[in-house]
């Protein structure tokens, strides 16, 4: 909600002297979130005044159409002869009046101006935009064209009320009386502790039988409906410079002088009111709920098919709008146009006036079902004051008559749906015992009367809640206010003694030296938000019946392209590197650690938890059982360049084997040897694809995959070529790990490498190779390296070749080099045994 503080004036007697930085203060005491205090016209210096255009030439020398004028501005030039000026704009014609700036003058912005020679001639100053004066967009697309009633010469300044301060509010759910310039007046006289004046309290005549006819079906969605008429409106009636300068000030385009009117009266009480061509009405105007498969065109222009949840505004044709969210199309205020026969002004000369009060969760959802949030229904979901529809409608007929030259109908027409006043019981010192501070009786009573509560009773209070407050509903609403007012600021501080820290947990450690390991290998850390769509689990090549697919999808999502909770970490950081990519990062090497989502089908529906006590154990593991499993996991995705050139030599590209080894990392950061099997995976390339497994409870487990992508997966997310990734679930790292992970013993002996090429088949997993050459090798194997893969006509078709480094070790002496022939000799016996293993050359 945007404040000018020239308009909040005309409700409190704020001193002179008050800035709009001493109001903020103040209201941000209350309770208020004002995030900004706009300065308007700052550094504005005139001359600035209202000008007449006397002469226009058009010069047609130049690509586009540029007029040389002559205005007049009176004496402001000093000479009181017409001023020359170069303009480009093509909305004004000979006799208008216009601002004009002259030199001298700074505009915002630090825009000096000065006689200068443009298009071959001597622009003495400038005729002036609203954007060029910092006034926003008035609709016009061109200059200011003002009334002719102004006086050449005046100054524009003043007159369209550039300088000023603006508070923006940031309104909070429960605050919505705050979205109006009477519910901000009242905060602000309370915090001043002055009296208000209410724009609300205005003489409203009494209903009658003869108003507009209204029929209410539903009287829970619309429980207060007024309808007044206005007639003989001018159609050529405009708003007028202070009515159009207010709107703009609260971030409004002015429009038409009825839709101005109605926009302003929403600002000034917080009620959404909306107005009808009389002409274009068919019979009484209706409300009920919309029959399904309804249609309605409304005033965007947009034709959407309406919900049979939706409340609906009707006459004898059907909807003729959304109830409190937008109205129709065909009963639109029609704009003023010629005649063109007469040459009259033809236009709307009937309005009927609409103030209604309808229930905010059917608004705020028929808002969000057809994605048309409006200023509107802004106001009715966070709860519009139900007394003031009368007031409003009443204070528009005002308007119209006054600036539109109508004439009020008598008739009044009321549909109320009786509601008794909402009552609080509380202890008089609740609020003390809430904030910890005696404040006493008569403090508690006088705040909750600043609020608009009616209060009676001593020990035990009876508080009667304000209409427009829908927010206070139990006792401790009113606590609130009552602390709140009195100032947050004074309440005591003590600060909690903490017990003494227990140190992280042994899973928070190894998530940490996870995240640590990775950085450390050249891994930049890009945290992604946990949302997908199912589009991505196509482009990732998913199978239809992968657990992956089933998704956690959410009801209320940040974005309809991304509706459903993330089951694998894999798009979010691949989006990241295609982003990345695009902006000229080419070689790139991202990891992500976080949650996952996996539903399994057996979760039932969470159960709502008390806030008046600690929730027991069995509710608490009820909430639990109705959630999806939500695994750790970490992933990384590289592409481009691993290891840069540079004169030491030439570069590397980053490949499968770099994120294969990314997941051995991982593992041995757990603790965990974990075995490498090559493995078939969407999204991965079904022969560049490995699978981590590691044993659990004495069971071989897949932990993760690694390799790289799939081409059409590269394609389908138009990513680098050969982009590789892994992903890897903690969890169960966590569960492999035998403890913590113990340092090695470091012996003092002297090492003995024995080097062995093996032929193997081809369909033989090198890792299953080598788990037999490190149980054959006994304790005193102390590494084992595959330092080379081999495939050719010297060993023969369907065999390949597999060479490894043996580095043997004793703790308490020197090994011969019997005893490390013998225990490379007894591996190799084994993989012979298991794997038909032979050495090359044998």
């Amino acid at each position: 909600m945007r404040v000018p503080l020239s308009w909040l004036r005309e409700y409190v007697d704020l001193p002179a002297t008050e800035t709009g930085r001493d109001v903020q203060a103040k209201l941000i005491a209350a309770g208020l979130e004002v995030e900004t205090v706009e300065q308007l016209g700052a550094g504005l210096k005139g001359p600035l005044v209202v000008g007449q255009v006397l002469t226009i030439e058009e010069l047609t020398e130049f690509k586009k159409p540029i007029r040389f004028c002559t205005v007049d501005v009176g004496q402001a030039n000093g000479s009181g002869e017409p001023q020359e000026i170069v303009c480009g704009a093509r909305n004004f014609s000979v006799g208008d009046k216009v601002v004009v700036v002259l030199p001298g003058a700074v505009l915002p912005g630090d825009f000096a101006i000065a006689a200068r020679k443009t298009y071959g001639r001597t622009s003495h100053g400038m005729i002036c935009s609203g954007d060029e004066l910092g006034m926003g967009d008035d609709g016009s697309g061109g200059i200011i064209v003002l009334p002719p009633e102004h006086e050449v010469g005046t100054d524009a300044i003043e007159l369209l009320e550039l300088v000023d301060e603006v508070l923006d509010i940031a309104v909070t759910p429960d605050r919505g009386y705050a979205l109006s310039m009477r519910g901000v007046a009242r905060e602000t006289a309370t915090a001043y502790g002055l009296p208000l004046r209410d724009p609300a309290l205005l003489d409203v005549p009494g209903a009658n039988s003869y108003g507009y006819p209204v029929q209410v079906s539903d009287p829970i969605g619309c429980d207060r409906f007024t309808a007044r008429t206005v007639v003989g409106l001018e159609p050529e009636a405009h708003s007028p410079i202070w009515l159009q300068r207010r709107l703009q000030k609260a971030g409004m385009r002015p429009i038409s002088l009825a839709v101005d009117i109605t926009n302003y009266v929403m600002l000034e009480l917080g009620q959404p009111l909306h107005a009808y061509d009389r002409s274009r009405l068919d019979g009484p105007i209706g409300v009920r709920r919309a029959e399904p498969g309804e249609k309605l065109t409304t005033l965007d222009g947009t034709k959407r098919v309406l919900d049979a949840e939706d409340l609906v505004i009707t006459d004898n044709r059907g909807p003729i709008g959304i109830a409190g969210v937008m109205g129709g199309a065909n009963t639109e205020i029609a704009d003023a146009t010629p005649d063109p026969e007469t040459g009259r002004m033809v236009g709307t000369t009937e309005v009927v006036i609409e103030a209604a009060h309808f229930d905010p969760i059917s608004i705020a959802r028929s808002a969000r079902r057809h994605k048309l949030a409006s200023e509107a229904s802004k106001r009715f979901e966070r709860g519009v004051d139900p007394q003031a529809a009368a007031a409003a409608a009443q204070r528009t007929v005002d308007l119209l008559v006054l600036l539109a030259g109508g004439t009020a109908e008598g008739g009044v027409t009321e549909v109320v749906a009786p509601r008794a006043p909402r009552t609080i019981t509380m202890p008089a010192d609740h609020p003390d015992r809430v904030a910890g501070v005696a404040y006493g009786r008569e403090t508690v009573v006088r705040r909750l009367q600043e609020v608009g509560c009616d209060v009676v009773g001593q020990d035990e209070l009876v508080v009667t809640v304000p209409s427009w407050r829908p927010d206070l509903v139990e006792p401790n609403d009113l606590a609130e206010e009552v602390i709140r007012l009195e100032g947050y600021e004074n309440l005591p501080s003590t600060l909690p003694t903490p017990p003494s820290g227990r140190g992280l947990t042994a899973r928070q450690r190894l998530h940490r030296r996870v995240g640590r390991a990775l950085a450390g290998a050249g891994y930049v850390e890009a945290p992604n938000y946990p949302f997908i769509g199912e589009q991505v689990l196509d482009q990732l090549g998913l199978e239809a019946d992968d657990a992956r697919r089933r998704l956690v999808k959410l009801v209320n999502p940040l974005s309809d392209e991304e509706p459903a909770l993330r089951t694998t970490l894999l798009p979010g950081l691949l989006g990241a590197l295609r982003r990345n990519d695009g902006r000229g990062s080419h070689d790139l090497a991202l990891f992500e650690t976080g949650l996952v989502f996996r539903p399994t089908g057996e979760e039932g529906r969470a159960v709502r938890l008390p806030v008046d006590r600690r929730p027991t154990d069995e509710e608490i593991a009820g909430l639990d059982a109705a959630l999806p499993r939500q695994p750790h996991r970490a992933a990384v995705v590289l592409a481009g360049t691993r290891e840069q050139g540079g004169w030491w030599g030439k570069g590397r590209p980053a490949v499968w084997a770099d994120a294969v080894e990314a997941g051995r990392l991982l593992g041995r950061e757990a603790g965990v040897e974990l075995t490498v099997r090559a493995d078939q995976h969407a999204p991965w390339h079904p022969g560049r694809c490995a699978a981590f497994y590691a044993t659990v409870g004495g069971e071989e487990t897949l932990v993760g995959h690694a390799g790289e992508l799939h081409p059409r997966v590269v394609k389908a997310l138009h990513l680098p070529d050969r982009t590789c990734a892994m992903e890897i679930e903690l969890d169960v790292l966590e569960r492999a790990a035998e403890g913590a992970v113990q340092a090695p013993r470091i012996s003092t002996f002297p090492v003995a490498t024995q080097d062995v090429a093996l032929v193997v088949a081809d369909d033989v997993a090198a890792s299953d190779v080598e788990a037999a050459l490190r149980e054959g090798a006994g304790e005193l194997l102390e590494s084992l390296r595959l330092f080379d893969v081999f495939t050719g006509e010297q060993i023969g078709g369907g065999s390949k070749s597999l060479a490894y480094a043996l580095r043997f070790r004793a703790a308490d002496r020197t090994l011969t080099v019997e005893e490390a022939t013998a225990a490379r000799d007894a591996a190799v016996a084994l993989a012979a045994e298991r794997h038909g293993a032979v050495l090359r050359g044998a």
